[in-house]
């Protein structure tokens, strides 16, 4: 029976979790996601705490199981443009393509183990933390069939050449799925009875697929010495990776706390992608690793009557993650660019999360949250980034609770969070690489992408045998 259970989770996993601070989720669970993610020096519940700051779970004293289900619906739009002439005698062509993927599942399943008399607690966790999906349709709307026969009927006004077919030097159907699901075991020591010391070593397991794949090399046009297939397309593969965290977390018993944590970065095992053309021939194979980034967290909290505060920053340094830091084209033995993308090529981010609970309503706290995200994404790079657009820059999330009685506690939040300004940039091409283009720009076209988000996630919490209340 556990082992279904097991099972069941990692499926919900594997159904799709698309983060929005980068490729990271803002924040864990109905109550941490409902204060903006803000947890640092705040733990209102367990997985918001073992997320953030492994030395809070001191602040609980019961046996504490919790479980969080989202509903998570997304709605990234890919524009595209090209300049008057780019097709021999065609006008200025632009065309924006939506994403059809719907609804996805975000769980979440922690569990304490803590003592009123003990300096020790104890917990485990399996969280969805990061996670990107597109799925943009390829376009219909086209100048010309595969024939080079001219479409007198195309609306160049409503055309989106990335995702043209791949014979007419698009992308054609663009789709994506990353997840990356952490198991986490917390240990938290009081040192006194203010400041406490957390280590939590981290098991992840990451999946990622991706139609087409641009970390392959082409097929080039037979002018080039290839055939005309393309890039091929990856079905999911998997990746296994470990990393840690620390925390301090001060409590200074009149309203005023304090934390600060580190998780390091989680190095991954290289995904090892087993390609095949569109006309369903194999492809060479290639491997790439996609660490996940280290992320550096302080956070201020306070109390007071029926109030509960908390504000966290964040640092997260994607320019020293592999997979993240590398940009460009691949360049081959011969000098000459493959075609294959090198990696994202993103910057550091920083996200500022804040959160307010308001207690003042018998068994019916209310919470409200904010989080602002900066881009990491260089404009000059955009063109890469394309099949991960889950940069939301503003989040706002509205949540409450209800306790039923003094073991259950029923969690809900609403979120709703918008990428702001369009990530835009110029279309990249292999081909056009020179000295003074380094990174093959055509000039005149652009690439662009946002989106919005929502969400409504459900949560039950039950403390074993409690008789008193939570420290």
């Amino acid at each position: 029976m556990r082992t279904n259970y097991l099972q069941l989770f990692f499926l919900m996993c594997s159904l799709g979790i698309y983060a929005q601070t980068g490729h990271i989720m803002q924040g864990v669970g109905s109550i941490n996601m409902s204060m903006g993610g803000a947890s640092t020096a705040q733990p209102l519940d367990i997985s918001g705490a073992m997320h953030w700051n492994p030395a809070s779970i001191s602040a609980f004293n019961d046996k504490i199981i919790k479980f969080d289900l989202g509903l998570f619906y997304s709605s990234p739009e890919l524009s595209g443009s090209l300049p008057a002439g780019a097709l021999p005698g065609a006008p200025a062509v632009f065309g924006t393509t939506e994403d059809d993927r719907g609804v996805s599942f975000l769980p979440a399943l922690a569990m304490v183990w803590g003592k009123e008399e003990s300096k020790h607690t104890f917990g485990v966790s399996a969280f969805g933390i990061s996670g990107f999906g597109v799925t943009f349709p390829e376009e219909t709307n086209l100048p010309m069939d595969m024939n080079g026969n001219f479409n007198p009927n195309w609306n160049p006004n409503d055309s989106n050449p990335i995702n043209w077919p791949q014979g007419l030097r698009g992308f054609g159907r663009i789709e994506s799925n990353y997840m990356l699901l952490q198991v986490g075991g917390t240990w938290a020591y009081e040192i006194n009875d203010k400041l406490s010391i957390g280590v939590q070593p981290n098991l992840n397991y990451a999946a990622l697929a991706l139609e087409p794949n641009p970390l392959a090399s082409p097929d080039f046009p037979p002018s080039m010495g290839g055939t005309g297939k393309g890039y091929p397309k990856a079905e999911s593969t998997s990746a296994i990776g470990f990393g840690a965290q620390i925390g301090l977390f001060y409590d200074s018993g009149t309203g005023l706390k304090l934390g600060a944590s580190y998780k390091t970065v989680q190095s991954f095992s290289a995904f090892e992608f087993d390609n095949k053309y569109l006309d369903g021939t194999d492809a060479p194979d290639v491997e790439f690793q996609m660490d996940y980034p280290a992320i550096a967290s302080i956070g201020l909290g306070y109390s007071w009557e029926n109030f509960d505060f908390a504000l966290d920053f964040r640092r997260v340094f994607y320019e020293d993650t592999e997979g993240f830091e590398a940009s460009g084209w691949a360049i081959g033995s011969n000098g000459f660019p493959t075609g294959a993308v090198e990696g994202f090529g993103w910057k550091n981010m920083s996200i500022l999360s804040t959160g307010l609970q308001f207690k003042g309503i018998n068994k019916f706290p209310l919470r409200i949250g904010y989080t602002y995200s900066s881009n990491p994404i260089d404009e000059e790079l955009a063109f890469f980034s394309t099949p991960a657009t889950a940069i939301i820059k503003h989040a706002y999330q509205f949540g409450l609770s209800y306790e039923v009685n003094h073991n259950w506690r029923i969690d809900a939040v609403y979120h709703y969070g918008t990428s702001g300004d369009a990530t835009q940039g110029e279309i990249l091409d292999p081909l056009l690489i020179s000295p003074s283009n380094p990174i093959g720009a055509i000039s005149g076209t652009s690439v662009s992408y946002e989106m919005d988000t929502s969400m409504l996630m459900f949560g039950v919490n039950y403390v074993f045998n409690r008789k008193t209340n939570d420290k």
